[in-house]
């Protein structure tokens, strides 16, 4: 992270990285609502694996800083459970946010700090564009496949095969056309 120091003056209603305004645009989420309380953080069930809180992802791009922010292995570790935004004394979308600066940094072409939480992400978006939803067991499998580590916590899938909470079968959502529509426009091949 770039000292404050030699960040030039500091000016909340002009932000100095021109990210910081589109993905306030994007979000709908005002940044500078968040008074850094750290009930998101507070509440995150992967707060121990970011290296940056979610409270503090907020504080950096109040600051401008989104460069640092899109960079964070926090952006990529968040799972969108809405712990965070449920416990926001503001009601700051912050899942919202981490999808955002997501996709921002793929489109930049910053590399994520851990190559296997991309992969992950990568496989989750490819199961909801082809059924609607994910497909938890098929994730897994093509997870395993692209990372070539078959047999790693295979005792845990298992578990929980027994447990019902994977589905051998994928499911569909009835409007599928409709979910494609939305990834062939995020991506630029289809009509908006």
């Amino acid at each position: 992270m770039r000292p404050l120091s030699n960040a030039g003056p500091l000016r909340l209603d002009a932000p100095a990285d021109e990210l910081f305004k589109e993905i306030r645009a994007a979000a709908g989420a005002d940044f500078h609502r968040c008074f850094q309380c750290r009930s998101c953080s507070g509440g995150c069930p992967f707060f121990e694996s970011m290296d940056f809180g979610p409270h503090k992802i907020m504080r950096l791009l109040q600051l401008g800083l989104c460069d640092e922010a899109l960079a964070s292995t926090t952006i990529w570790i968040c799972v969108g459970c809405h712990t965070c935004d449920s416990n926001c004394p503001m009601a700051v979308d912050v899942p919202g946010v981490m999808d955002l600066l997501r996709q921002k940094a793929l489109e930049r072409g910053i590399e994520a700090a851990n190559p296997e939480i991309l992969d992950f992400h990568k496989e989750i978006l490819s199961s909801i564009q082809r059924y609607g939803r994910t497909h938890k067991l098929e994730i897994m499998l093509r997870y395993k496949v692209r990372r070539k580590s078959w047999f790693q916590d295979w005792d845990v899938g298992l578990r929980m095969l027994a447990k019902r909470k994977l589905d051998l079968l994928p499911s569909k959502v009835e409007a599928i056309a409709e979910v494609q529509r939305a990834f062939q426009v995020s991506s630029g091949k289809g009509e908006p």
